[in-house]
C-alpha cells in the first residue's frame, strides 16, 4: 500500500515513495515556488511568546548582545 498526500503547493496527490524525489511535493515547479514563498518570507514559523512580561530595554538589549555574539559578522568594524 502506498501512501498519498496532497502536494502543498497545487493540492495534487501525491505518491509518498522513493521513485518520487520531489516528495512532498508533485514536481520541481511546486518545489521551486515552496522555495520562494519562503524567501519571500509568506511563510513564517511562529512560536508564541514565551512571557506575557512585557519587555524592558534591558532585556532587549541583553537579547542584541546574544545575537551579535553569535554572528559576528553583523558587528561593523571599530
Amino acid at each position: 500500500m502506498s501512501l498519498t498526500v496532497n502536494c502543498p503547493t497545487c493540492d495534487n496527490k501525491v505518491a509518498w515513495n522513493e521513485e518520487n524525489t520531489f516528495r512532498p511535493f508533485c514536481s520541481e515547479r511546486c518545489k521551486l515556488i515552496d522555495l520562494g514563498d519562503w524567501a519571500e518570507e509568506n511563510h513564517k514559523i511562529s512560536q508564541p511568546m514565551q512571557s506575557a512580561e512585557p519587555m524592558s530595554e534591558k532585556m532587549i538589549d541583553a537579547l542584541e548582545e546574544q545575537f551579535l555574539q553569535h554572528h559576528k559578522f553583523f558587528v561593523e568594524p571599530e
